[in-house]
């Protein structure tokens, strides 16, 4: 089914609004619901994989593996893949004439930040001679002190995590960092850079300060309740006769409509654009960072607001008749969510957007750095429920710049596999978005992100479609479980 449309750039902040009668949902599931909510067994939500796709050194697309290998996606090319290993450190001895430590620039936290229970401390090391060794002080509000062995994570990257800190103000750390120059080796200590804790509720993000790579999103708000973790199957060869499970991100957007709710996400987590086929048992998750189990299980009361199964997705035909990395400019798509008999859980709640809020989604062309400038209200979050940190919502942050031609880019994000399709929001402050665009992809063994561009795009009008389509008129047949739409 294809539909033209012939829309407006820009959407009133007025039509965002959602209706003030609230719906409530059917408390049973639809025999649709269940036959998903079965399918997901204990077994095939552990070996679903991150829906992750990357460029490679030779230019084509790849889907990333958990372990690091690339499985080519559209094509039958291997790559050489060289794998990310810890900064080499020269040997003792060398180094030639260097008589300066190590230089030192701090990541996270920044002076005076505000950090809860558990704390991801980085910092980027380097040396002509290399890196020998690393430690951090962490001094505590009575003046006493305890030391910790920092490592090399990647590139010039050295860190450590820790946990256990207490509410209080007046904390500080420093950082000692050893090259690999004859002898001792050249030493420098850093300055000593101040924070408080606070983990009455952990403290909100940073916004505008410092660049995040990946880091929990412990801020308990619109934004962590409008996030969600997507299960979903494609296939794995062009006759749709085998299926694999994957797992991505997405968001419940404010669409003013009612009857059913929007969920923003990549389109690779939507349509497989090398089979040419829909995603096909759709399970979306929100707020799981909140769920009183262990992890992503199957029970669908221990997640705040229980589960949700969408009944279909609208993508841009353009991501369909082409394949990645050439459709990168589309990699947008929306889930669409009926009121009734998509929810299983306990209690008796609203239709989702009613229930988790939703956050807007803008049209408008966002602050970014051209590369001469460099400003604030570029300030960008990247957020996604990586698979690596199940079931922790996590994020990077930073100024935004662009990729091309077609792409905004975080440049130092970290998020792993399973946060395609989570938003980028600009600017954070107040935690109400709006989103701006979607972790797409990145370059293989290199930090970076993606995302598409919403302004000036078909991303309005495939949301129109996703607003306004009818759910009868969407297919039930595996592999066609979706709308293709044609914008101007």
């Amino acid at each position: 089914m294809k539909t033209m449309y012939f829309l407006g750039k820009t959407i009133a902040l007025a039509a965002l609004v959602l209706p003030l009668t609230a719906t409530v949902v059917d408390a049973n599931p639809s025999a649709k619901n269940q036959q998903i909510l079965d399918h997901w067994t204990p077994a095939r939500i552990n070996q679903a994989i991150p829906r992750q796709l990357v460029i490679a050194s030779n230019g084509l697309g790849y889907l990333r593996m958990p372990d690091g290998s690339l499985q080519p996606h559209g094509h039958n090319k291997l790559v050489e893949v060289t794998k990310t290993t810890k900064q080499p450190r020269a040997k003792p001895g060398t180094g030639g004439g260097d008589s300066e430590g190590p230089i030192i620039s701090p990541i996270e936290p920044g002076d005076g930040a505000t950090i809860g229970a558990s704390q991801r401390f980085a910092a980027t090391i380097t040396d002509p001679s290399g890196v020998r060794s690393v430690s951090m002080v962490i001094t505590f509000p009575d003046g006493s002190n305890q030391s910790f062995i920092m490592s090399n994570s990647s590139g010039d990257i050295w860190e450590n995590t820790l946990s256990g800190f207490t509410t209080d103000n007046g904390w500080s750390w420093s950082i000692e960092a050893k090259d690999a120059t004859k002898g001792q080796g050249n030493v420098t200590i850093s300055d000593s850079y101040d924070f408080d804790v606070d983990t009455s509720g952990e403290p909100p993000p940073p916004t505008g300060d410092g660049v995040i790579t990946n880091a929990h999103w412990a801020t308990d708000g619109l934004i962590q309740v409008s996030v969600g973790r997507i299960y979903f199957e494609m296939p794995t060869n062009s006759r749709l006769k085998r299926w694999a499970g994957y797992v991505c991100s997405g968001t419940v957007a404010l669409d003013g409509k009612s009857g059913r709710s929007v969920i923003i996400t990549a389109a690779h987590c939507a349509y497989d654009d090398a089979n040419k086929a829909f995603a096909r048992n759709v399970l979306f998750i929100p707020n799981q960072d909140g769920t009183t189990g262990s992890g992503t299980d199957t029970n669908c009361s221990n997640d705040p607001v229980g589960c949700w199964t969408p009944s279909f997705s609208v993508v841009d035909t353009n991501w369909t008749t082409s394949t990645f990395p050439d459709n990168i400019p589309w990699d947008y798509a929306y889930y669409v969510v009926p009121d009734s008999g998509a929810h299983s859980g306990s209690g008796a709640w609203e239709s989702l957007d009613q229930t988790v809020g939703g956050l807007p989604i803008s049209f408008d062309t966002p602050a970014y750095d051209s590369g001469t400038t460099s400003s604030d209200a570029d300030y960008t979050h990247g957020i996604g429920y990586s698979y690596a940190d199940d079931p922790n919502l996590m994020y990077c942050a930073e100024n935004m710049t662009t990729e091309g031609a077609f792409n905004w880019w975080l440049p130092s994000c970290g998020l792993s596999g399973g946060s395609s399709g989570g938003p980028w929001i600009q600017p954070v402050a107040g935690g109400q978005g709006p989103i701006i665009s979607v972790n797409s992809w990145g370059y293989n063994g290199e930090p970076g992100m993606a995302g598409p561009f919403l302004d000036e795009t078909s991303a309005e009008c495939v949301f129109a479609d996703a607003k306004d389509a009818a759910f009868g008129a969407v297919s039930d047949t595996d592999g066609q479980q979706g709308i293709v739409v044609t914008c101007p």
